[in-house]
């Protein structure tokens, strides 16, 4: 699989968003006679269909190297700047997901056997993190609910659990204590069964740089960024809820649900703004992120408040 490092790529060869538009358009034109499958295309481009999403917003994505510049990830550091210096150390390929617990499919599964029959699709999705900062990405992905009917859960399975590679060697922070590593979260069954859930390959049509999660990480619109675990290796169907690594670290900050929810204030400052990446003007945040309409219905009757 290639998997394109920060390095790899110089500022003038970051695809403009207006170019990438009338790319996209070409590759829905041209899908009809195949020339998606072209080889050397990245893998999410080649197995992509080229159609637009009626999940994705028309909001303008944010720039592709604010994406891959300001990022999350403490595997690779603290510093939203560390992840783009640090996450080239990291090895992904090959890749294997170990898929266990209450489900019919258990086993170890190399990521070309996880993609193989996916269909990979692009939509844009807002992305809101807990600090108060937020982006619009074109995502790659596939729907987490393919991935779960496949492997055939169990009656028992209630929730599923994800857990990110744990390699210190080549992932730096893991030798720092800053949190109980590897790295875990968990959804329940139907959120992860919601259409929205993606499981994220790439980002602009290209396959996910390290330092955004490569090759596979989880993209859950609705709820903060950190719920959006990198670097899959490990998921585990569960009949009890998990506790996520934010919960292990202070579970009076950091909820197990993580919704996007401008009524509930963290501890040390306010969710009811956010600034979008490259825009200097706050604006107001919304409910579910602004997915209510598709998500609501899932927390029908619990108080959201106790349950953040």
């Amino acid at each position: 699989m290639l998997i394109l490092k920060s390095n790899d790529i110089k500022s003038s060869e970051i695809t403009d968003y207006d170019v990438y538009q009338d790319r996209r358009r070409f590759m829905k034109n041209a899908a009809g006679i195949g020339i998606a499958g072209v080889s050397g295309l990245p893998i999410v481009e080649a197995l992509a269909k080229g159609t637009a999403s009626p999940y994705s917003t028309s909001e303008k994505p944010t720039e592709y190297e604010a994406i891959t510049e300001y990022c999350n990830f403490y595997e690779f550091g603290t510093g939203k700047s560390d992840p783009a210096k640090n996450a080239h150390s990291l090895v992904t390929s090959p890749w294997n997901v170990v898929v266990e617990g209450e489900c019919e499919k258990p086993g170890k599964y190399s990521l070309e056997d996880l993609l193989k029959p996916m269909n990979i699709e692009e939509r844009v999705y807002r992305f809101r993190c807990v600090e108060g900062w937020s982006m619009v990405i074109p995502w790659m992905g596939f729907q987490l609910s393919d991935l779960i009917k496949r492997m055939q859960p169990t009656s028992k399975a209630k929730y599923v659990y994800f857990e990110t590679l744990l390699d210190p060697e080549h992932m730096p922070g893991q030798k720092r204590a800053v949190l109980d590593w590897p790295y875990v979260e968990g959804l329940r069954m139907d959120e992860a069964m919601n259409p929205l859930t993606l499981m994220g390959t790439g980002i602009y049509g290209k396959d996910l740089l390290n330092q955004n999660g490569a090759p596979l990480r989880l993209v859950v619109p609705w709820k903060y960024g950190f719920k959006s675990i990198k670097s899959i290796a490990r998921i585990r169907f569960l009949e009890t809820q998990p506790v996520n690594s934010w919960q292990k670290a202070n579970k009076h900050e950091y909820g197990f649900f993580s919704n996007v929810n401008p009524n509930v204030s963290h501890p040390r400052w306010s969710q009811r703004k956010e600034r979008r990446i490259g825009q200097f003007r706050k604006i107001k945040t919304q409910m579910f992120n602004g997915y209510g309409e598709q998500v609501a219905s899932l927390y029908s009757g619990m108080d959201l408040k106790k349950y953040f």
